[in-house]
């Protein structure tokens, strides 16, 4: 599942007082997205502010469309309009007022103030260090966002400067006395929350003034970016999960959280095919693979040595249910630790028992009996009893005629069984039929398999699994695809899945 920031973060900037963070990335990793979405998030219209530096709200509107909204577009102050009359015409004749000391905000002001018990609550913003500044140059913007926090307290503000070095750079200032500036008289002072947004990936001299620090990165999984923050320092917080790999989709930060299947449960409704196609039952998946998985193909599935049952079952489930629950067949070989009774209780959550039983067949190789009639107990049998049982039960999953099936192999236990010479020959055989009929076919590869190649050659369609920062991610290799999050859908949960693009 997703969410717009780390909850960490909200802990962490929800706490009393003021806070300060540091972001810090190279150039494109996401840091301003990520600033604005924090301030769409925590901060309210009246008490937040962004102070760019680097682009014009104009640039911002034509990168981030959604910031057009009335409520996003009052909090953006563009730093090049030095004293931002424009925003604060309304704003102005309050604050230069003689009422205002002696009417509503001040009875506002001590009410809230009233609230907040034994609490230390700032009535007027402290401007020691700024001063100090000040005798140097004058600096407008700052200046002017002072005056605005002293307008709003004892409510907490939330602003963010992006950057510290525009600041910094323009008036001939080092970073590590800007931000000790801020920290002294608007975080530690004057009860506010503070992003400040670096144009460099390091700074080790500027990390100890501050109350966090999280970083932004991406590099290259196998050719696919991948996205991810680091949660590096957040004072009085507890880090629970200290990396989460996240994406900027459609403009917006979206972190992934750990992949985690217990949270909400739906039976399942089939899922409609587009022709030539059998439906993944993951609608994401099927526009990814152009429509699900053709007619009489060969799928491959290869699973990391570092992702789990549970994070690879979240795709192959919905391929399983979705066909037993168009009254298709499923003969099924599994991967090694995998039993037939553990598939039999998950599918059953979410079909009926009557339904898995008639249309599912697992062969087992390693027990010689079962009182189970969906469970083939091959161990000891003869190559001719074998067979006879073979057909005997796909015909039965068939429906007695000449219905389609999923040919479902997890090749580690072909391998070990028949030995990789065999295994490839049987291999060649399989496909060669699957490809001459409806059928589909699905092989799960797992880490050490020595004719992994051979079968990845014979695939029409090759998907990858992965984990990363304990989220299975999955990609295709055929079709090429960009890497793409596995998570639980959040409105109908499991075994819904949504696949959320790392871009």
């Amino acid at each position: 599942m997703y969410e717009r920031i780390p909850k960490e973060i909200v802990d962490f900037l929800s706490s009393k007082g003021g806070r300060s963070l540091l972001i810090k990335g190279s150039a494109g990793t996401g840091k301003t997205t990520f600033a604005l979405q924090v301030l769409e998030e925590l901060g309210t219209v009246k008490e937040s502010f962004y102070l760019s530096t680097r682009v014009s709200d104009d640039a911002l509107y034509r990168h981030f469309p959604w910031l057009k909204d009335k409520e996003m577009r009052d909090r953006i102050i563009d730093a090049s309009r030095v004293l931002l009359e424009a925003m604060y015409k309304e704003e102005d004749v309050i604050l230069t007022g003689v009422e205002e000391e002696e009417g509503t905000l001040k009875a506002a002001k001590k009410f809230l103030s009233s609230i907040y018990e034994e609490e230390y609550v700032p009535t007027k913003v402290d401007r020691t260090r700024l001063s100090v500044l000040l005798e140097r140059n004058r600096m407008p913007e700052v200046e002017r966002i002072y005056d605005s926090i002293d307008h709003i307290l004892p409510k907490k503000s939330l602003l963010v400067i992006d950057s510290v070095e525009g600041i910094t750079h323009k008036y001939g200032l080092e970073a590590e006395e800007l931000i000790y500036t801020i920290q002294k008289d608007l975080v530690e002072n004057s009860n506010t929350n503070i992003l400040l947004v670096l144009e460099k990936k390091d700074a080790p001299n500027l990390e100890y003034l501050v109350d966090g620090v999280v970083s932004l990165s991406m590099y290259f999984v196998d050719g696919r970016l991948v996205r991810q923050i680091k949660l590096e320092k957040l004072r009085a917080t507890r880090i629970l999960q200290p990396n989460y790999l996240i994406t900027l989709d459609g403009g917006r930060f979206r972190c992934i959280r750990p992949f985690d299947d217990g949270e909400k449960f739906s039976k399942w409704s089939p899922v409609g095919d587009k022709d030539g196609f059998y439906s993944t039952g993951i609608p994401d998946l099927d526009a990814i693979l152009g429509g699900g998985l053709k007619k009489g193909s060969y799928n491959v599935i290869e699973i990391d040595e570092n992702v789990t049952n549970s994070e690879y079952l979240a795709i192959v489930r919905p391929i399983l249910l979705n066909f037993i629950s168009n009254n298709r067949g499923v003969m099924a070989v599994l991967s090694g630790g995998d039993h037939p009774e553990n598939l039999k209780n998950d599918l059953c959550r979410f079909i009926d028992e009557s339904l898995f039983r008639k249309w599912v067949r697992i062969v087992d190789y390693f027990s010689s009996e079962s009182s189970e009639d969906y469970i083939l107990a091959m161990s000891g049998k003869s190559a001719d009893e074998i067979r006879r049982m073979w057909l005997e039960n796909i015909n039965a999953i068939r429906g007695g005629g000449a219905g389609p099936i999923i040919d479902y192999t997890g090749f580690d236990t072909l391998e070990y069984l028949r030995g990789d010479t065999i295994a490839i020959k049987d291999l060649f055989s399989a496909v060669a039929q699957i490809k001459i009929s409806k059928d589909v076919g699905i092989g799960v590869i797992k880490p050490g398999l020595k004719i992994a190649q051979e079968i990845m050659n014979m695939a029409d369609t090759h998907l990858r699994i992965i984990d990363i920062n304990r989220t299975p991610c999955i990609y295709g290799i055929k079709p090429k695809t960009i890497m793409h999050a596995i998570t639980v859908d959040p409105e109908k949960g499991l075994p819904y899945i949504k696949l959320v693009p790392i871009v």
